[in-house]
C-alpha cells in the first residue's frame, strides 16, 4: 500500500507538472521574421549592433561561432560589429580567433585581448570580459551570446525588429538545445523543460511582477541606454548567475524584458561531457534560485517523484516477484487483495512513464529537441536532483565548486 501511495502521488505530481509546462509553451512569444524586413540599413531605420562573444578557453567553439555570426546576416560594418573578448584563455582561443580574423579579413570581425582582472575587486565568470567589451562596442544595441552559440540566417535582424516593435529593453530568448553525448541526453531536455515550468513566459514578461525574472546569458540583446542604465555586467561583477540579475536589474528599473521562445534565432550546445555539465549546472542551479535550501530539495523530490519513481515501483514488484506471479500464476500465491494492488501500480507506473514522453514532446515545441532516450527520463531525472543538491552543497562549502578551472566564491 505504501508503493501504490507514493504512485498515486506520483501522478499527481506528473498530472501538475505535465500541466505547467504545457501552459508555458503555449504562453511563449515567438518572433517573426517578417518584421525584420521593415527595418533593414536601407531604409536609414537599423540601428547599429555589437554582437559580444566573451571567450575562455573556448578553442572548440569560437571559430564555428565566429562564422555562423557573420554569415547569419548581411549587415554590413556600418550596422554590425562583432566582438570576440578572449577573457585571458590558457588554451588556443585566441590563436583561432586572431587566424580566422586574417583569413576572412571582414572588418565587422575584431578581437579583443583581455586584461587581467583587478586585484582590488571579485570579478565572477564572464562578467569581467563582458564589461571589457562594452568599453569598445559602438552599437545602439549590444548582443551579448556564448561561443557555444550558433546564430541562425536573419536572427540579429529579427531579435532587433522583435526589440524596437515591442519597446524591449532586455530581449533574451531559449535556443533551440543542441545534445550529441549521452549525459547531455539524459539532462538538458529535462533541464530545459524544468526552466521553462519554473520560469513561465508571461509572468517573466509581465512588467508587474518584478519578482519573476529570468534571462538566458547565451542570447542578451541589451538596448545600449538600458543597459547602461543597470549598470552593465561592472554592476554585477561578482555574480555567478549573471544573466538572471541582470534581468532582475531590469524589471526594477522599470524597464522591458521580453523572454521569447528563440529556436528560430539561435542553438545552443552547453556542454559536451558530463563532467562539463555536472559542474556547469552545479555552479548555477542553487544561486539561481537565490541560495534557496528549501527549493534545491523541492526540485530533488519533484525530479524523484516525476521520474525515477514508477521505474522503481516496477523494480520493487519485479525483485518481489509479483510481476512473474502476475504472468505465470503459480510460486507465492497472490491474495485477493494483492492482485488489484499489483495491477493497479503496474497501470499507474506505465501512465507516469508514458507522460515522460509527453513531457519530452511538449519540451520540443521551444527547443527543438526530439524525445530521443525519453524512456531513460528515470536516470535522467535521478542526476538533476543530484544535481540540485550537489549545487546547494557546493556553493555553500566551496568544496570543487569551479568553472572551467577557476575557482568561485559568493557575492556578499
Amino acid at each position: 500500500m505504501i508503493l501504490l501511495t507514493l504512485l498515486i502521488f506520483s501522478l499527481i505530481v506528473s498530472r501538475a507538472y505535465t500541466k505547467n509546462l504545457h501552459r508555458s509553451v503555449q504562453n511563449a512569444p515567438r518572433t517573426d521574421s517578417s518584421s525584420a524586413q521593415q527595418l533593414q540599413p536601407s531604409t536609414g531605420l537599423f540601428p547599429k549592433v555589437s554582437v559580444i562573444v566573451p571567450a575562455y578557453n573556448e578553442a572548440e567553439n569560437i571559430r564555428d561561432c565566429a562564422i555562423a555570426i557573420l554569415e547569419s546576416t548581411a549587415l554590413t560594418e556600418d550596422n554590425l560589429e562583432v566582438l570576440i573578448a578572449d577573457d585571458r584563455s590558457t588554451d588556443d582561443t585566441k590563436s583561432i580567433a586572431q587566424t580566422l580574423q586574417q583569413q576572412l579579413n571582414d572588418p565587422r570581425l575584431k578581437i579583443l585581448a583581455g586584461q587581467p582582472r583587478p586585484t582590488n575587486q571579485y570579478w565572477a565568470g564572464k562578467n569581467w570580459a563582458c564589461a571589457q567589451a562594452f568599453q569598445e562596442a559602438t552599437g545602439d544595441f549590444l548582443l551579448f551570446i556564448d561561443a557555444d552559440v550558433r546564430l541562425k540566417p536573419g536572427a540579429i535582424e529579427t531579435a532587433i525588429a522583435t526589440a524596437e516593435t515591442e519597446k524591449i529593453d532586455l530581449f533574451t530568448c531559449m535556443p533551440a538545445l543542441v545534445c550529441e553525448c549521452f549525459a547531455e541526453w539524459l539532462v538538458q531536455p529535462l533541464m530545459f523543460n524544468h526552466l521553462a515550468v519554473c520560469f513561465d513566459f508571461t509572468a517573466v514578461n509581465d512588467p508587474a511582477k518584478t519578482d519573476s525574472a529570468f534571462a538566458g546569458g547565451p542570447f542578451m540583446l541589451f538596448r545600449r541606454s538600458a543597459y547602461e542604465k543597470i549598470g552593465g555586467h561592472e554592476a554585477v561583477a561578482g555574480e555567478i548567475v549573471e544573466d538572471v540579475e541582470l534581468a532582475r536589474r531590469i524589471k526594477r528599473a522599470s524597464l522591458k524584458l521580453g523572454l521569447y521562445s528563440g529556436a528560430n534565432l539561435a542553438s545552443v550546445r552547453m556542454y559536451r561531457s558530463w563532467s562539463a555539465l555536472w559542474e556547469g549546472w552545479t555552479k548555477n542551479l542553487y544561486l539561481g534560485a537565490n541560495r534557496n535550501w528549501g527549493m534545491m530539495v523541492y526540485m530533488a523530490a519533484i525530479m524523484f517523484f516525476l521520474y525515477p519513481m514508477p521505474w522503481l515501483a516496477l523494480g520493487i514488484l519485479l525483485v518481489n516477484g509479483e510481476i512473474a506471479n502476475l504472468i505465470t500464476n503459480h510460486q507465492l500465491p497472490i491474495t485477493n487483495y494483492q492482485l488489484p494492488i499489483t495491477l493497479l501500480t503496474i497501470c499507474l507506473s506505465a501512465i507516469v512513464i508514458w507522460s515522460h514522453y509527453t513531457l519530452r514532446r511538449l519540451g520540443a515545441e521551444i527547443s527543438e529537441c526530439s524525445t530521443k532516450y525519453w524512456w531513460l527520463g528515470g536516470l535522467g531525472g535521478t542526476l538533476i536532483a543530484a544535481i540540485a543538491i550537489g549545487s546547494a552543497i557546493k556553493t555553500e562549502t566551496g568544496w570543487g565548486w569551479t568553472w572551467r578551472g577557476r575557482a568561485l566564491q559568493i557575492n556578499n
